[in-house]
């Protein structure tokens, strides 16, 4: 795949409901046979991305891609709760631990998983733990 995938693979991109990006049109959304999942992304989008950058030698963003696709199946209240949890003096290592332990277990977020576990590591090396 070419980046920006928009312009270079626009018959190949779907959304995370299957719907087709051509068809995604203002003019759909004013009819609203646009709901919101419609326009949230796929796991196989942000992995594309991801090969993008990886073969632009870009291996960190290529782990970010790959982090970010196995959030797409995580609800949003979670991500949130994940968000402010990570924040410094936010939590206890318990508390990271058990949620690295939910994403592993209930989402199948190995990655994101693994990045909350060290996390949690540093911020106990930095004091920054309830």
């Amino acid at each position: 795949m070419r980046y920006p995938l928009a312009e270079h693979e626009k018959d190949s991109i779907a959304s995370k409901t299957g719907k087709k990006f051509t068809d995604i049109t203002l003019d759909e959304v004013m009819k609203d046979h646009i709901a919101p999942d419609d326009i949230k992304i796929s796991q196989e989008i942000l992995k594309a991305q991801g090969q993008v950058a990886l073969e632009a030698d870009n291996q960190p963003m290529e782990k970010n891609f790959e982090r970010a696709a196995e959030l797409v199946d995580v609800p949003d209240d979670v991500i949130l709760k994940m968000y402010d949890k990570l924040r410094p003096n936010r939590s206890t290592k318990l508390e990271l631990v058990m949620m690295a332990q939910e994403l592993l277990e209930k989402y199948n977020a190995k990655n994101c998983a693994r990045l909350v576990m060290e996390a949690a590591e540093v911020y106990e090396k930095r004091g920054i733990l309830l």
